[in-house]
């Protein structure tokens, strides 16, 4: 069996106002702690020596802010834990964090794909997302990680930030082409009131720049726009949102939507074994404390019931330009959960009938236009 690995790292110089994840903005004192203590759990890991890593994903907060001494020291745990093999080593960096001196030392400790967060190239987006970075910064530190010798990048960019338009989301779009990463994520903006951008937006307040969000039919025409000018010079759309060149997709998030196992170790890191999932604690303090007492940090363990699993199946299957095979879910879920299936036959048939999705023999997937609506589908079909 194979396994994918998350470093979870919560820290960040400070906090973008559309996030909504747990990150801290702490002094640097803490990251060698922190780092020790990942390092602690991953070597506590039961049984881990029969299993065979073929991904490591560092993600975060902002990982390259750590000391490539400590992220190489975590790296050399997980070898020591683990079978390694030809693994594909990601590591998420901020454009403003990389300098030579570290893309080198990546390299040497074994990263061979970096995650960059652009998000856009739009001085006056960046300045209103709370971002550090400026679009000078792309360009600089995609030179610096290609003289490194880094041959697979990736690239983020977000569909609405506030003063967002036609014309400066089709200029991101020409940038990123002209660095022409590896692979490429475009999110559409979330608004949700667990970031300070979305609470501001809901109250119908004005800072951060909230009133300058892009209406909803904009975002979805510039995602739209983004499909078609990534198709010409040769990137696959594979997921929602994200797209590669022949060969290579992330290894590491197909094993989310395929529901593959994979180990997430560091304070607010999930894991899932097939069976079961589970959380560690999002605060990196007691995490840490946690560690050094020898408690175990894990504060969710949900085993997933054969319910669960199957909403997942299509949850995260669907998400998947490739769709899902239908006979395969009702051959591997039809005797336990026969009239749920049966129920989701008749959800499948009525949503065919509005063009929402497609069958293909048994072959299920979002129809191609409708994938700026894909949470209301999957509402429709799971609800």
């Amino acid at each position: 069996m194979t396994l994918g690995i998350y470093i979870q790292v919560p820290f960040c110089q400070t906090k973008c106002t559309y996030c909504n994840f747990r990150t801290d903005v702490v002094s640097p004192e803490r990251f060698e702690p922190y780092a020790d203590a990942v390092c602690c759990e991953i070597a506590e890991t039961v049984g881990a020596n029969a299993l065979v890593v073929d991904t490591v994903y560092f993600g975060g907060g902002t990982p390259s802010l750590l000391n490539p001494a400590a992220l190489g020291k975590i790296i050399d745990s997980i070898h020591r834990s683990y079978q390694p093999t030809s693994a594909e080593n990601t590591l998420e960096a901020d454009p403003e964090t990389i300098t030579p001196e570290k893309a080198s030392a990546w390299l040497a400790a074994g990263f061979n794909r970096i995650s960059l967060g652009a998000q856009s190239f739009s001085d006056i987006e960046l300045q209103a997302a709370g971002r550090m970075h400026r679009r000078a910064d792309i360009f600089r530190a995609a030179e610096i990680l290609r003289t490194a010798g880094f041959d697979n990048i990736s690239t983020d960019l977000i569909a609405g930030l506030a003063h967002q338009s036609h014309a400066s989301w089709g200029d991101s779009i020409t940038a990123l082409l002209g660095i022409r990463p590896e692979h490429v994520s475009i999110y559409m903006l979330e608004i949700d009131e667990d970031s300070r951008l979305g609470r501001e937006s809901l109250a119908g307040g004005r800072r951060y720049s909230a009133a300058k969000i892009p209406p909803d039919d904009g975002i979805a025409e510039f995602y739209e726009s983004a499909c078609a000018r990534l198709a010409a010079p040769g990137y696959e759309h594979y997921e929602i949102s994200n797209w590669a060149l022949p060969g290579r997709r992330s290894r590491h998030n197909l094993k989310y939507w395929r529901r593959e196992p994979y180990l997430g170790f560091g304070a607010g890191a999930h894991s899932f074994d097939g069976t079961t999932r589970w959380a560690n604690i999002h605060d990196s303090a007691r995490y840490v404390a946690c560690i050094e007492q020898g408690i175990s940090p894990r504060e969710q363990v949900e085993p997933v019931t054969p319910e669960q699993a199957l909403e997942e199946e299509f949850f995260l299957g669907l998400r998947q330009l490739e769709g899902v095979d239908l006979a395969r879910i009702e051959s591997a879920y039809g005797e336990i959960q026969h009239e749920r299936v049966a129920d989701l036959r008749g959800r499948i048939n009525c949503l065919r009938s509005q063009g929402l999705i497609e069958l293909d023999g048994s072959r299920l997937r979002l129809a191609p236009d409708r994938l700026t609506i894909s949470n209301e589908v999957f509402v429709e079909l799971l609800g």
